[in-house]
């Protein structure tokens, strides 16, 4: 699911946005590995589209710290 920056600002806390991370992390970690190992992603923007969630979420938390 993609998560808009009004949604993450919106409706998840600190802890849900930090678990949100490791989640997606955990999935680029072993999309990365499969990759690297010779097989073939279904989806070829995957990796593309979690590298920007995660921005979006470290983006909101950077905000949130300067507050």
């Amino acid at each position: 699911m993609k998560w808009q920056v009004d949604d993450i600002r919106d409706k998840m806390n600190a802890i849900e946005r930090d678990k949100k991370i490791m989640d997606l992390r955990k999935e680029l970690f072993k999309l990365r590995s499969s990759n690297a190992m010779g097989g073939t992603l279904t989806d070829s923007t995957r990796i593309k589209r979690i590298k920007r969630e995660i921005a979006r979420i470290k983006t909101v938390q950077n905000e949130n710290a300067e507050i």
